[in-house]
């Protein structure tokens, strides 16, 4: 048995809701450690709709520990709120099957403010990020320059208000150079004392609930949100997200060593998408770009922005396979691509005169590279909700399968359709 670590491979939306949830069945705990209520995942279940930003995606099944992990960034009112509108789905989520770490940092109203004026202040010509506004960015600077609030703050009055007079002695004045009033210290604080309440039940020391449960032997899955090429490290910087995202931050985010994560399942679309500014070398201006939006729904869960549509890029997916140690690949929604005549994918990059392999690093050079292309036969018939091999057309398994050729990993998982059941299992991650 492997505990299994779930990890976009591409720029985010790569459909991890529905392969998470089809794993969450079979894991005892799920644990998010990393990101906060930017990440969006849908679910359907028995024919009902759950769209979870920052609840792991267990907390839908009965019987399922869920953890919030120190990894996140946590708007506690945010987090009160997901929850009051999945009880009215009929999910009753309590302490005993929630449970929040409490070195986890808040995000506070003060960082969705920083957030929107920092954007909305850009200078003519600079670069815009397309924040979500949620104050992600804000929290993750505070954490790191070591002076934010966490969840285990919240349970000593003493400590809130010591706590925010040095929060805001950065904050303000980042505020006044924005043109921006000073915080209203007094009701910040109040309004922290009146959550704390609400939100401590919830709070534990996470790492060690999670030692006890890996011991025990009980199958953890990680759950990853955002991509791996959103990373902050090695994603496409500036235009990435604030946290790690690949498979190295399931431990740090969790409090669980390394050794934990025994398979790491990338999910990846069979055609490339991406939400907001950043380089996108196959991304499509065309009616095949606007086709694959269409047909495969590209709307974010949580902003409900239009994604970018493109064709796969294997080259990047490579190098994420590389970055988290991809044990194997989850491709869903090739069921968008029937229908077209030809399908094409990305093997390197044309850069300067010269072919490369790998995504660069460089801003201005990831800009200007040209992929290169190899194109494929498309197929006429359906692959839309089929179940096995055998319901698949020939030419649909010669496109999976150089792909697996391309990126250097085999695909565990093809998902034919957003209804659970229409996914052929290759191989189970949690079995060795």
């Amino acid at each position: 048995m492997a505990n299994v670590a779930v990890i976009g491979a591409q720029w985010g939306d790569e459909g991890k809701g529905k392969i998470v949830d089809w794993l969450s069945e079979r894991a005892d705990v799920v644990v998010r450690f990393q990101g906060g209520h930017n990440a969006g995942h849908t679910l359907v279940i028995g024919g009902k709709v759950y769209k979870l930003s920052l609840l792991p995606s267990g907390v839908v099944r009965p019987g399922k520990l869920s953890v919030i992990g120190n990894g996140v960034v946590v708007d506690p009112w945010a987090l009160l709120s997901e929850i009051e509108k999945i009880a009215g789905q009929g999910v009753n989520i309590t302490p005993a099957q929630l449970k929040l770490a409490d070195n986890a940092v808040l995000i506070l109203p003060i960082h969705r403010e920083l957030d929107g004026y920092r954007e909305d202040a850009a200078a003519p010509g600079a670069v815009k990020i397309g924040t979500t506004r949620r104050g992600i960015g804000p929290a993750y600077e505070d954490k790191v320059g070591r002076r934010a609030i966490r969840v285990c703050d919240l349970a000593d009055d003493a400590t809130i208000v010591q706590k925010v007079d040095g929060l805001l002695s950065h904050h303000n004045s980042l505020r006044a150079g924005l043109g921006q009033n000073p915080v209203d210290r007094d009701r910040l604080i109040v309004s922290l004392k009146e959550i704390a309440p609400k939100i401590l039940p919830f709070a534990q020391p996470v790492w060690r609930m999670l030692d006890e449960a890996r011991r025990r032997g009980d199958r953890i899955l990680f759950e990853g949100a955002q991509g791996a090429m959103l990373d902050v490290d090695h994603g496409t910087y500036p235009f990435v997200t604030s946290s790690n995202t690949v498979s190295g931050q399931a431990a740090a985010g969790s409090g669980l060593g390394p050794g934990a994560v025994g398979y790491v399942l990338g999910i990846t679309k069979a055609y490339t998408t991406r939400v907001g500014g950043g380089p996108f070398p196959t991304e499509l201006l065309d009616d095949v770009g606007q086709r694959l939006g269409e047909r495969g729904h590209e709307f974010g869960t949580v902003t409900g922005r239009a994604r970018r549509c493109g064709w796969f890029d294997a080259a990047m997916v490579r190098q994420s396979v590389m970055l988290n140690g991809i044990t194997g690949i989850a491709l869903t929604k090739i069921d968008v691509l029937d229908g077209l005549k030809e399908v094409k994918v990305c093997t390197g990059y044309r850069l300067g005169g010269k072919t490369i392999d790998y995504f660069p690093a460089n801003m201005r050079a990831q800009a200007e590279v040209e992929p290169v292309y190899e194109v494929m036969e498309g197929w006429a018939e359906s692959t839309a909700g089929a179940r096995s091999w055998a319901q698949l057309p020939a030419t649909a398994i010669k496109y999976v399968r150089r792909i697996e050729e391309l990126i250097g990993a085999p695909v565990a998982m093809l998902s034919t359709s957003p209804e659970r059941d229409d996914t052929i299992l290759v191989k189970d991650p949690f079995e060795n």
